[in-house]
């Protein structure tokens, strides 16, 4: 059943201010576009959607503060000061969850040493293993596993086949999409005698000096600790520590295929987009923003504050409140600096065609004097 609010609640849930008719009701947020019935809002933040007001059929819409035309047209709007703040709320406002039904379903299988939180919904195949601990108000949906002695604060949203190791701790308000893995070992060996890799490093040639002849498997003992209110998007991974553990700080948020290595360190507050990679030890800020396909280095430390532009790649220190880009990463302006030069590249040669050119004239005109 879909939600329905009138306007004046949806104001008040925006702490916003209302102009018109709040008894209208409202059961779906739309494009202005896509306007289809009276219940429907249109969402006219942006102000190129905005003329799509006018001529179309909605009767009320949500406009930014600073761009709210005439609208006499409308029979109400909501002006909002933050309009991504306020579409944060509205998406919350009607969002729909999937629903796990309070309880434990009858092919769970809980180990009896577990201790399950009060008002907790466990779905149909999750294993939860011995001295696990799961917080109150948990939604563990179907096909999940929960390794040994692992903690889990209140308020979970475990999605469907998310796998969690044994020992990992987890704290409150927690949100792990589909498929996650959390506590899986770190890719973590080496190899008998100095092997290609390590030869590489030590050298400065551009020739491989060494050969790994064998792998030796490095074990992970330590488990990962995640902070309050993260979420985890789908298909990500997060390895467990060598000896010290990978932790991941309060509020931080992760995207869909994020690689986490080995006894990483990740501050609060961070955001970090799709398919970035972070190898093993690398300690990145708190506030940090990496930007989708961002590349980190082994043992690097990235700063608080700190911004990557999609797809860099960071191989060494970034400075507290940087911006930067580019393989490798370098500060915004230095690499914008080099690409504007490259740009400039093809009237260089140009000019040095036209001197050589000139310069041969002369030589030519010399011999012949």
């Amino acid at each position: 059943m879909s939600k329905e609010f009138s306007l004046s609640e949806i104001a008040t849930a925006l702490d916003a201010r209302l102009e018109g008719d709040g008894a209208l009701r409202v059961t779906r947020l739309a494009h202005p576009a896509d306007i289809t019935s009276a219940g429907d809002l249109a969402l006219a933040m942006d102000a190129k959607l905005l003329p799509l007001l006018k001529d179309g059929k909605a009767i009320a819409a949500i406009v930014d503060e600073k761009g709210a035309p005439d609208s006499g047209f409308l029979k109400a709007r909501i002006i909002v000061p933050r309009p991504r703040v306020a579409l944060a709320k509205l998406t919350a406002l009607f969002a729909e969850p999937v629903i796990v039904k309070q309880g434990i379903h009858p092919s769970a299988v809980i180990e009896p040493s577990a201790k399950i939180g009060r008002n907790a919904a466990i779905g149909a195949q999750v294993y939860i293993g011995d001295n696990v601990v799961v917080g109150d108000n948990a939604v563990i949906h179907p096909q999940v596993y929960i390794g040994d002695a692992a903690r889990i604060g209140d308020n979970a949203l475990i999605y469907a086949g998310v796998k969690i190791g044994a020992g990992s701790e987890i704290g409150k308000n927690f949100i792990v999409h589909f498929n996650s893995s959390i506590g899986a070992d770190g890719f973590s060996f080496v190899t008998p005698q100095i092997g290609s890799v390590e030869a590489a490093k030590a050298g400065s040639g551009g020739e491989v000096t060494a050969s790994n002849t064998a792998l030796i498997r490095i074990a992970s003992l330590a488990p990962v600790i995640i902070g309050d209110d993260v979420e985890i998007g789908a298909n990500s991974s997060i390895d467990r520590g060598t000896i010290a553990s990978t932790r991941i700080g309060n509020g931080t948020k992760i995207d869909n295929q994020v690689q986490i290595g080995h006894n990483v360190r990740i501050g609060e507050n961070c955001m970090i987009c799709g398919r970035v990679g972070i190898a093993g030890s690398a300690v990145i800020g708190d506030r940090v923003v990496l930007g989708g396909a961002v590349g980190v280095a082994d043992h690097v430390t990235v700063g608080d504050d700190a911004i990557a532009m999609a797809m860099s790649g960071i191989a060494g220190k970034v400075a507290a409140r940087s911006i930067v880009g580019g393989i490798p990463a370098l500060p915004r302006e230095r690499l914008m600096e080099n690409l504007f030069n490259q740009g400039r590249i093809k009237q260089l040669f140009k000019k040095t065609d036209d001197l050589a050119e000139k310069l041969a004239r002369l030589e030519k005109k010399a011999e012949n004097d």
